[in-house]
């Protein structure tokens, strides 16, 4: 009698609970807010890039000033006072210049430290509202659960093994999110961002 109610209990529980599956990866491609951030990080860079270019260019330019006092201060035609004066400029400028390679340097390391934590925070900013946004449509569902049919193992199998389909929210849900969307950002046919992070499952 205790098996057969524990049983039944059982059961009554996997009656209730109704499960749903959504394609994360989708969501983060096709919600337009990462099609945003995505131009917001390219444009970041693009910036970042412009800059280091304009350092380099001036690092070039230090050196062949450089290479022209290095030169001056071997002539032989000019007195040994004007030689040491102008080996004098030389090691100065090669400081300089050191100096500015290593400012260079350090602006590269922090540049890609910035981007990655731009697009780390984009990225958990717009996961944070993908699971709002499906959150919302599995209470309107009266789901109690919903699985990520695009989430990979450790061993890079998906997770759902089968599913029909029919409990599917990625439609409904993208809908939702890209309800507001300025019609520039709505193509979902835009390539996949390629400096925000892609998403795991929530």
């Amino acid at each position: 009698m205790t098996l057969s109610l524990v049983t039944l209990l059982g059961l009554s529980a996997q009656a209730q609970t109704k499960i749903a599956t959504v394609d994360l990866r989708k969501l983060f491609d096709g919600y337009w807010k990462t099609k945003q951030a995505q131009v917001a990080l390219n444009d970041r860079k693009d910036q970042l890039d412009k800059d280091d270019r304009s350092m380099r260019d001036d690092l070039k330019k230090g050196s062949d000033e450089y290479q022209k006092l290095l030169d001056d201060a071997n002539d032989q035609a000019i007195s040994a006072d004007e030689r040491d004066r102008r080996k004098k400029a030389a090691a100065d400028k090669l400081k300089q210049l050191q100096d500015s390679k290593n400012a260079i340097d350090q602006f590269e390391r922090q540049a890609q430290i910035t981007l990655s934590e731009q697009g780390q925070r984009m990225r958990e900013n717009i996961l944070t509202e993908i699971k709002g946004a499906v959150a919302t449509e599995a209470k309107r569902g009266g789901y109690s659960l919903v699985i990520d049919a695009a989430a990979e193992t450790a061993n890079a199998t998906t997770a759902v093994l089968y599913s029909n389909g029919e409990n599917d929210l990625t439609s409904a849900v993208l809908k939702q999110l890209n309800a507001g969307a300025p019609l520039t950002l709505t193509d979902s046919n835009n390539s996949s961002p390629s400096l925000l992070t892609q998403p795991t499952s929530p």
